[in-house]
């Protein structure tokens, strides 16, 4: 048995009959624990309390919680700070001034698990993992031997997490001086974004970033700082930090780039650029937007090898595959892929146009903005400004004699009614929609003011979408589930099924996961959908009729990737519960 539950149960604060009861349905030792503060015998506040108590006392060293992953370090330090009278500091949420960092070591920090925060006329903030550590802050004291160290504390987590940042910032400050003194040495500002060292660090952030696997960079101006964050996996990761002066040139160059007006600082500007990186011609969509301190910056990175994926290589299942196959391959009608932003939407459009184009078929599509450039199809990009609206482009579009098109986005009515027209009128019509699953697509089209009989009669298939991350495989492990959750989850999951998860490693960035996959459900109206969708039945008895159809809703779909040891548990829940 663990030592915290040994000290609850000798304290008195458990009954051995509650730990007898857990023992007796088969339950690791080892998360005895946890089912006892889920089942209520004690709250995780009162666990958290004793902890702290023994910490202080000193019978506990802080680093006891690493082996118990339900109890968190942030509640455990938070209860301490407050013990101690001293403040807990959530990293993420401040400013800092990475100056200080400058004045120590990072070999030293690292020892301490130490980081200066802040610094005033009277003080320096510097926040510990570990508050208790005499030798940490005698330590840090010595290195700030001005003024007096005052103690913060933080979690190990955020910590290591910023002294990366640091290590970063240290690795390009040879590049970071060179920019400032070709800054310093030229007066006039076109030669200031001529400058070469600029593109330098432009390099080395694309190249980061695509080394890394993003999908988009984000270049923000704080009060004191410029960060560089970048998405991979769908979250965002902080990768760079300059110190403000460094913003200026840096968003220059990038406008430049993309052939914006760099002396527009007040309005939105939208834009794109291609250039090499390494081998590879990447192209980016850039967009700037004026923020309190300057203009926050994203650039979308376009591999021009994604447009070119297969349907079959997104993740989708053999049976999700199959339908949507045949859906495709129907004469006229329109389909429909549904989900949030950044559920992949756009990458299965260009797979199905990738399954569809071909020389004898005509293939039209109306974007906004044209993402990939493709062979073989007629791209046209919105343009509202001169009135190429999408309804106003589609109308167009049908003069043209197509055979297939693609509507980047149905968003209002007018474009929903000529999309319908077009595929009552012997056009296959593919597009997407924000609704959350397939079925709710339906009542969305008719709150948006279509009759019943023509959504019935141009319907094909719809298919709703999330991406979920994959467990990473140089670090996964079979991961235990709770009792309450397996029960919460009876109907989806088999009596046995066993769940992996990924513990973290360098070639995840500590993560778990490596890379997204598709989970999806694919809707396909048949007959009996279509009499119910004509008569306006009700979303529950549509998904009666579905079910009997043999439709697979899209968590029973990533409780299969679960299953399979694709993803973890944790993400379908995050994401499709």
């Amino acid at each position: 048995m663990d030592r915290i539950t040994s000290d609850l149960l000798a304290n008195g604060s458990i009954m051995k009959s509650q730990v007898d009861r857990l023992l007796a349905k088969g339950l690791d030792t080892n998360l005895i624990l946890r089912d006892i503060t889920l089942s209520g015998f004690m709250t995780m506040d009162r666990l958290v309390r004793f902890i702290v108590d023994k910490i202080i006392s000193g019978e506990y060293d802080l680093s006891i919680i690493d082996n118990y992953d339900y109890i968190h370090e942030k509640d455990v330090l938070i209860k301490l700070a407050q013990k101690q009278n001293i403040m807990f500091i959530d990293l993420d949420s401040i400013d800092m001034d990475y100056r200080l960092t400058d004045k120590v070591s990072l070999a030293q920090l690292k020892k301490y698990y130490a980081l200066p925060i802040s610094e005033d006329e009277l003080s320096v903030v510097i926040a510990f993992n570990d508050p208790l550590n005499i030798d940490a802050q005698e330590a840090m004291q010595r290195l700030f031997p001005r003024k007096p160290v005052k103690i913060a504390v933080a979690t190990k987590k955020q910590i290591e997490s910023y002294l990366f940042k640091v290590e970063l910032k240290d690795s390009v400050k040879g590049l970071v001086k060179k920019i400032r003194d070709e800054l310093n040495s030229i007066s006039s500002v076109e030669e200031q974004q001529e400058a070469s060292s600029i593109l330098l660090l432009i390099d080395v952030i694309l190249n980061a970033c695509i080394k890394s696997r993003a999908s988009d960079i984000h270049v923000e101006p704080s009060e004191k700082n410029c960060m560089v964050r970048t998405r991979i996996d769908g979250k965002l990761i902080e990768i760079f930090i300059f110190e403000k002066d460094i913003y200026p040139p840096l968003a220059s160059r990038l406008k430049l780039l993309a052939n914006l007006d760099i002396a527009e600082k007040r309005k939105p500007q939208d834009g794109r650029f291609s250039t090499l990186v390494g081998a590879r011609e990447y192209d980016f969509r850039i967009s700037t937007l004026p923020t309190l301190y300057g203009e926050s910056i994203v650039m979308r990175i376009l591999d021009k090898q994604k447009a070119l994926v297969k349907l079959e290589d997104a993740g989708m299942d053999a049976l999700s595959y199959n339908k949507f196959l045949k859906g495709l391959h129907t004469p006229y009608g329109i389909i429909l892929v549904t989900g949030p932003t950044g559920s992949g939407k756009t990458t299965t459009l260009y797979g199905a146009l990738n399954e569809l184009r071909n020389v004898e078929d005509k293939v039209i599509t109306v974007e906004d903005p044209v993402e990939y450039r493709m062979n073989l199809i007629q791209q046209v990009q919105v343009n509202p400004k001169v009135g190429l609206t999408f309804a106003a482009a589609l109308r167009s579009i049908l003069r043209q004699d197509p055979d297939k098109i693609m509507i980047g986005e149905i968003r209002d009515q007018e474009t929903l009614e000529i999309a319908i027209k077009a595929a009552l009128t012997g056009h296959l019509v593919i597009s997407t929609l924000h609704t959350n699953d397939s079925i709710s697509a339906i009542t969305r089209m008719a709150d948006m003011g279509i009759p019943h009989y023509l959504i019935s009669s141009a319907l094909v298939t719809i298919q709703a979408q999330r991406l979920v991350r994959k467990i990473c495989q140089n670090c996964k492990e079979e991961e235990k589930i709770s009792a309450s959750t397996l029960e919460e989850l009876h109907t989806f999951i088999p009596d046995g099924s066993r769940f992996y998860a990924g513990k973290g490693c360098k070639e995840c960035n500590e993560t778990g996961y490596m890379g997204r996959e598709m989970i999806c459900e694919v809707l396909t109206i048949t007959d009996e959908l279509r009499s119910l969708i004509a008569k306006g039945a009700s979303i529950d008895a549509l998904h009666t009729q579905a079910l009997k159809d043999g439709f697979v809703g899209l968590f029973k779909n990533g409780i299969d990737k679960a299953l399979e040891g694709t993803t973890s548990l944790e993400e379908v829940l995050r994401v499709a519960k």
